[in-house]
């Protein structure tokens, strides 16, 4: 009846003020006492199928950037774990709390307390029609963990050579003072090492040295990117090049998707 695939196509629909998105049906569905045809969308909420995606890829592949892009396309929150942490602790909730005990001390937030904090965050009313998670799951326990959770529709993986992520990040520039970023080659200053916006030094991140960026490139091979065998297990994995900018990753992606 439905087209199974876990990367299916969506269309937005704009009818009586509601902006979600369906299914697209092959045959003749009902919707507000009406008919339509061939591809149109199946409306009753009650039978709705939503998006639900993961971004997965290296530090420094551009997931945040995409994921970011696909959520406000499309109307579904992108939801960051690093966002969660901040959020609940600065609103001081019971889990807020316990992730803040074991951050102070420098240690990592044990698997199971963030995926309490990612299923509290995936049950709150704006996830209802779907979201785009980013930085969740890490781990293959993760992933196991959220299975039992909720449906994911499609785990859409960037990938960009270890070598061009390095440059990426290595040549990376802040200012501590405005926040404005920037790149040696991509997006230079006018100035070498000088912020444009409000002419203080730009400085090299302590995550964008080269030794750092080696570590985690090796964290990511070892405990992340098994996710890829994971979901394509699954028939959820689509790959796309990421090294292409961030406009032609954006239409990749679009074109993964099926949206």
């Amino acid at each position: 009846m439905f087209n199974s695939s876990p990367c299916f196509a969506l269309k937005k629909a704009k009818r009586s003020g509601l902006k979600v998105y369906f299914k697209i049906k092959q045959k003749t569905v009902l919707y507000a006492g009406k008919y339509f045809g061939a591809k149109e969308l199946f409306a009753y909420r009650s039978e709705v199928e939503v998006m639900k995606i993961i971004m997965l890829g290296a530090p420094g592949a551009g997931k945040g950037t995409q994921a970011k892009k696909i959520a406000e396309k499309y109307s579904i929150p992108h939801i960051s774990t690093g966002d969660i942490f901040r959020a609940n602790i600065k609103n001081g909730t019971e889990l807020g709390k316990k992730a803040k005990t074991y951050m102070d001390q420098g240690l990592l937030v044990p698997d199971e307390l963030v995926v309490d904090l990612v299923v509290d965050r995936v049950n709150q009313d704006d996830c209802a029609n779907g979201y785009v998670l980013d930085g969740f799951p890490r781990t293959i326990p993760q992933a196991e963990a959220l299975d039992e959770i909720a449906h994911i529709d499609c785990a859409l993986s960037l990938e960009v050579a270890d070598d061009v992520i390095e440059k990426r990040m290595t040549g990376r520039r802040v200012c501590l003072r405005c926040g404005a970023t920037y790149h040696v080659e991509a997006n230079p200053p006018r100035v070498k090492d000088v912020c444009d916006i409000c002419g203080d030094k730009l400085v090299i991140r302590s995550d964008d040295q080269a030794e750092v960026v080696r570590h985690r490139l090796e964290t990511y091979h070892e405990q992340t990117e098994p996710l890829k065998g994971y979901y394509e297990a699954q028939g959820k994995l689509k790959s796309i090049d990421g090294a292409q900018g961030i406009t032609a990753t954006e239409k990749f992606a679009v074109e993964a998707l099926g949206l």
